[in-house]
């Protein structure tokens, strides 16, 4: 009787471990193109990658591969194609750009993309179903408007009792209708903190703009709340906009409580395919080690992909274009602020200091958000102290995102300190018309400063700040290379860097920087097989032309998605 009780149990257990047993297919062989592995400093060529379950397994010339492939492995011919390793998303909103698909997407990166006030509303009519009573446009940019900007006037003559939420490219700064404002109990006596709510200095009257944190505050209330199953519909939909950019790890910075739970069960259902990267601004670390002292940062969930959070994430100062980071000279252009306006600061030295400290005490990775050279000068000071308080030298990974306007004695800082560099170098094709007007030509030369930074033996990354700029990574490396502006000018021309450096910021660069170059950022035997597959190589074609490069496919741990 009891060897009969126990066969049920030596069954199922036997049951269960077949179905955990990982059946390996055929090896795949990719070959007859530009295979492009990124490793070292200059480009290397192989005739062939051999890739066997999630794993690179071989890279070389073609007679060893198929040797090593042995018998009914699959030939994938790249047809003259190129190879490169998956992009690595290193600044970016994975959350707020599934958010984003609920509304109308009016960037230039959409699918046309409204170039006058009349197609913008146009688009906003036909496209815009209203989400939570509210029609909302995102990826707004009037600078791409040929007859300007939209008034508070022609989008209420447009939309006379929805309210609308015209979300600004920035993602720092929208603007509502009249009935928008209305529903959010905005008036002219409404204060605003942390930020700006604009009143027309003729008329007296609200201009429907709103600035920092009320811009922020009625995007959540416009927004709303939805379900689970709505959140992961908006993740898929984010999803394939990487895909399709060939990017195979994305990462969602000043991510909530919320957002970190939803996109590990993502992750672990199998709704995302892609590597998920959280990063939690400093007040959220705080919840997170109140709840668990020693939660674990940089650690995957499933062992070398899935779900992880980052680091710590600690802003300085606001978008340059808008005029709010924080700079150490006043700028040229002050209409609008105060006189010898030079930006602010979010937060007080000794925020930064305090948690710049806990960071390296507890070994958290440290990503600093600063743009103007004061906001730098505050995330430097704090580092250079801690390290002195501390001795602690040794590579944490530190980085300054954005780090747009940095002077040549803070790279030297940088150097000194093992502090990566992270650039958006979309922001020169963006803005770069605005910069020479509000900051002089000196300073907005010096926007992005990629040449000087690799000079100084800084290593630097590249980023796109999705949805704040297009989510494409060919169009950041062509703007790193040519650094050209809207209107066809170059900016700061001694600042162009080659498109090799550039494609390293998305690929082993960036690897490096969530201290992953030993699973990814190189075509590598051992790695995983992030890959994606280009119609034409970026180091081949005219550098005006690398923004036109398409993506064939994007493979994730050895499928293709």
């Amino acid at each position: 009787m009891v060897l009969m009780k126990t066969i049920p149990k030596i069954l199922a257990s036997l049951l269960i471990s077949i179905a955990t047993i990982s059946f390996a297919g055929p090896a795949t062989v990719y070959f007859n193109g530009d295979i492009l592995t990124m490793e070292g400093d200059s480009p290397r060529y192989v005739e062939a990658v051999l890739v066997k379950d999630d794993k690179i397994t071989f890279v070389g010339d073609m007679k060893a591969a198929l040797v090593e492939a042995g018998t009914n492995a699959n030939m994938y011919d790249l047809k003259g194609h190129t190879l490169l390793p998956g992009f690595i998303d290193t600044w970016g909103h994975f959350a707020l750009i599934a958010q984003d698909t609920f509304g109308v997407n009016l960037a230039y990166f959409s699918k046309n993309p409204p170039k006058t006030k009349q197609q913008l509303i146009d688009k906003l009519r036909k496209e815009g179903n209203p989400f939570n009573g509210w029609i909302v446009g995102t990826g707004y940019s009037e600078t791409l408007l040929s007859d300007g900007a939209i008034t508070l006037v022609e989008l209420d003559q447009a939309f006379p009792d929805t309210p609308v939420l015209i979300e600004n490219i920035s993602t720092l700064t929208g603007m509502v209708n009249s009935a928008g404002l209305k529903k959010l109990r905005i008036t002219t006596a409404t204060k605003a903190v942390n930020g700006f709510i604009p009143v027309d200095p003729k008329t007296g009257r609200l201009t429907g703009d709103l600035i920092g944190m009320p811009y922020l505050n009625a995007v959540a209330k416009a927004v709303g709340k939805y379900s689970q199953d709505l959140t992961f519909e908006s993740y898929r939909k984010a999803e394939k906009l990487y895909i399709s950019n060939g990017f195979t790890t994305a990462q969602s910075y000043e991510a909530t409580i919320t957002d970190m739970r939803n996109m590990r069960l993502a992750v672990d259902r199998g709704i995302v395919t892609l590597d998920l990267i959280a990063l939690p601004t400093f007040d959220v670390v705080d919840q997170l080690l109140k709840t668990n002292p020693n939660y674990q940062f940089g650690i995957y969930s499933k062992g070398d992909r899935g779900f992880k959070v980052a680091g710590i994430q600690v802003p300085t100062d606001g978008a340059p274009q808008l005029r709010l980071a924080y700079f150490t000279k006043p700028y040229l252009d002050t209409t609008g602020f105060a006189k010898d306006w030079r930006g602010f600061a979010y937060y007080p030295q000794s925020l930064i200091d305090k948690y710049i400290k806990l960071a390296y005490q507890k070994n958290i990775q440290y990503f600093g958000y600063s743009n103007g050279d004061a906001g730098i000068d505050m995330t430097l000071a704090a580092i250079d102290k801690v390290v002195k308080e501390t001795g602690i030298t040794d590579d944490r990974r530190t980085v300054i995102a954005h780090s747009f306007f940095a002077r040549d004695d803070q790279l030297e800082g940088y150097k000194k300190n093992n502090i990566m560099a992270v650039m958006m170098p979309n922001g020169t094709w963006l803005y770069g018309d605005v910069y020479p007007k509000t900051l002089g030509a000196e300073r907005a030369n010096n926007l992005n400063p990629l040449k000087s930074a690799h000079a100084k033996g800084v290593i630097t990354a590249l980023h796109n700040d999705t949805p704040s700029s297009g989510p494409s990574a060919l169009f950041s490396v062509w703007s790193a290379v040519n650094r050209q502006t809207v209107s066809g000018n170059t900016l700061g021309p001694e600042q162009r860097v080659d498109p090799y450096l550039a494609l390293k910021g998305f690929t082993s660069n960036a690897a490096y920087l969530y201290r992953e170059e030993g699973k990814k950022g190189t075509i590598t035997a051992g790695k995983l097989a992030d890959l994606v597959e280009l119609d034409q190589n970026p180091l081949k074609v005219d550098p005006m032309s690398i923004k036109d490069i398409h993506v064939v496919q994007t493979i994730k741990a050895g499928n293709a998605l």
